[in-house]
């Protein structure tokens, strides 16, 4: 079994941006992007540098765990690279990885596109903006996986295969927290950028990197092309969510992520790290 957590309560600032009036009026003015900008410009500056010693030292970081760079700046300091052994991919033709670390949900689709997560229902021609592209994933499958910020901030493809459309969508830059996502419709009111992966085992599955809280840049990397394991792209500061949708009776995943979501609780993935197995019935069909 894997390790799993509560999703909540989150920190006393998250709560009073969510949960009280005053709180509320100040939230318009730090979920707008500019602020986003304001705050990337200067974590990508050398001035930004005093910060890594002290995150280091909040969140007992193993420096031993990443391989040895220079940082020049924090930003720099935050996509630092993993040693790959550490996160491998499990290379089985059928086995389904997470692209990313991440603390996984999993919900269903229904026939009408609609999904619910924390109490909000939301379909994914929303999340698109695309009412044709939604149509193939009714009855699909939805998998959250949210970071947070002492998260691995880089992310992969799950699988083999050819890019498809990619579209970024402007919005607001909520946190991904719990407390946000029971008084928002955050995924689909925050930037994001989703992609159409023709994979090679799992059908077409689209994922979309959704931006958080000074969360202002989504670095995609740009191909044609693409092998399982091989990098897509990385969050830079803050905290940030993947979210994967799979065509219906295109995979399986293991039970516990189910179970776990209906407890309320999040399950913790390594990137690399076997989520589930293509269908038997679309192996069949291939």
């Amino acid at each position: 079994m894997r390790e799993t957590d509560t999703q909540g309560p989150d920190g006393k600032g998250v709560r009073f941006l969510y949960r009280t009036r005053f709180g509320s009026l100040l939230l318009r003015l730090v979920a707008v992007r500019w602020v986003a900008r304001l705050a990337g410009f200067f974590l990508d500056r050398r001035i930004s540098k005093p910060l890594i010693k002290k995150f280091i030292k909040k969140h007992n970081i193993e420096m031993g765990d990443f391989l040895p760079q220079k940082y020049r700046s924090f930003n720099d300091f935050f996509t630092r690279k993993i040693r790959p052994e550490l996160r491998p991919f499990d290379m089985e033709e059928s086995a389904l990885c997470s692209p990313c670390d991440g603390r996984v949900t999993v919900f269903p689709v229904t026939r009408e596109g609609v999904f619910t997560v924390k109490g909000f229902d939301y379909t994914v021609a929303t999340l698109l903006k695309d009412e044709a592209l939604a149509k193939k994933y009714e009855g699909g499958l939805c998998v959250v996986l949210r970071l947070i910020a002492t998260d691995y901030h880089r992310y992969f493809f799950l699988d083999g295969g050819s890019m498809g459309e990619r579209k970024y969508i402007k919005g607001k830059l909520h946190t991904v927290q719990p407390t946000a996502l029971e008084k928002r419709r955050v995924f689909t009111e925050n930037c994001r950028e989703y992609s159409v992966l023709h994979t090679e085992h799992f059908g077409d599955v689209i994922q979309t990197e959704v931006g958080a809280m000074f969360v202002g840049r989504i670095v995609n990397e740009e191909k044609e092309t693409f092998a399982r394991g091989e990098e897509k792209g990385r969050f830079e500061f803050g905290g940030s969510t993947v979210i994967l949708l799979f065509e219906k009776d295109k995979v399986v995943l293991d039970e516990e992520f189910f179970g776990n979501t209906a407890k309320d609780l999040e399950t913790k993935v390594r990137c690399g790290e076997r989520i589930g197995r293509a269908a038997a019935q679309h192996l069949a069909e291939e």
